[in-house]
């Protein structure tokens, strides 16, 4: 093991604390749940840090870390609907997007090339706010039972923003594959 290799193995333990988060949740331990997830989210800003410092940056690690970040999300949304929590509308429409775009991704890989992760600003504050709403409701569940009109209001701006960057990726990534295929037959 290398130094270079800290980052990457930081995000494998952020993959397996997924289950333990789970299992502390299906039990309803939302307070030792959300202290787990609080360490995942330490521990991904600490391998982002240490990654962009040190530049120990990998495609490896390009590819584990948002995973890392994809598994522990989705799971808390299945979670918490499964519990009965959150909407499973909610729930479908966050799963739907997170479809769309590895799909595309996978299509644009076959069809074009090498497809880069690339989040867009409004990705980023979708991801923003979902983290905001399972820290919430997992807060509201195991520690202080916070104001329904407050969670209410998140899982609206979750729902917006999943669809407006799904919207932004089908688009951007729409226009991009019309270009590099257009521009590879320009090139025959």
């Amino acid at each position: 093991m290398k130094a270079r290799d800290i980052p990457n193995i930081i995000s494998i333990i952020r993959i397996m604390l997924v289950i333990p988060f789970i299992v502390l949740m299906l039990r309803q331990e939302f307070t030792w749940a959300l202290l787990l997830f609080f360490v995942a989210g330490i521990s991904d800003g600490i391998d982002g840090y240490l990654a962009k410092r040190n530049n120990w940056t990998s495609r490896l690690g390009s590819i584990l870390d948002p995973l890392a970040d994809k598994l522990l999300l989705v799971s808390s949304f299945v979670t918490l609907a499964w519990l009965n929590v959150l909407p499973v509308w909610l729930v479908s429409a966050v799963l739907l997007r997170d479809v769309i775009i590895i799909s595309g991704a996978v299509a644009y890989h076959f069809l074009v090339g090498r497809y880069e992760m690339e989040p867009t600003i409004i990705s980023k504050l979708n991801t923003f706010f979902q983290i905001m709403l399972v820290l919430s409701t997992v807060f509201s569940q195991g520690l202080y039972v916070l104001p329904p009109l407050a969670l209410q209001a998140l899982v609206y701006i979750v729902f917006a923003t999943t669809i407006l960057s799904g919207a932004d990726y089908v688009y951007t990534w729409g226009k991009r594959t019309y270009h590099a295929k257009k521009q590879q037959q320009a090139n025959h």
